[in-house]
């Protein structure tokens, strides 16, 4: 599978997507189209938890107050579920690799795997 969950009022997103040339990859704007249950559930099993998904500078992380909670691997997954914007973006699947965010050494490895691909 080559796909990538974006924000398509994101800047930084579109700029990754047109620094990346994603040809072929299946897009999916999440604000358009949410995520399911069962594709969050798929991003987790390559990223080894909704934590890892989970987006700590959503405005609602700080204005909700969840950054002052422990929060359960559950809670991650009803959040990301909850609202587009908990979800780290970008999330760029290339067969089985996950890569979550926009950190350069993230994008430099997902740009190495497409690349080679």
């Amino acid at each position: 599978m080559r796909k990538i969950y974006y924000l398509s009022t994101c800047d930084t997103c579109k700029r990754i997507m047109k620094e990346l040339k994603l040809e072929g990859f299946e897009k999916q704007d999440i604000k358009t189209e949410s995520i399911t249950e069962e594709q969050l559930g798929q991003m987790r099993a390559l990223a080894g938890s909704y934590e890892a998904l989970f987006s700590k500078r959503a405005r609602k992380y700080k204005a909700l107050g969840i950054k002052d909670k422990n929060l359960t691997e559950d809670d991650y997954k009803q959040y990301i579920l909850s609202d587009y914007t908990f979800l780290k973006r970008p999330v760029i699947i290339v067969d089985d690799t996950i890569f979550v965010g926009n950190s350069p050494k993230t994008l430099e490895a997902a740009k190495k795997l497409i690349n080679e691909k």
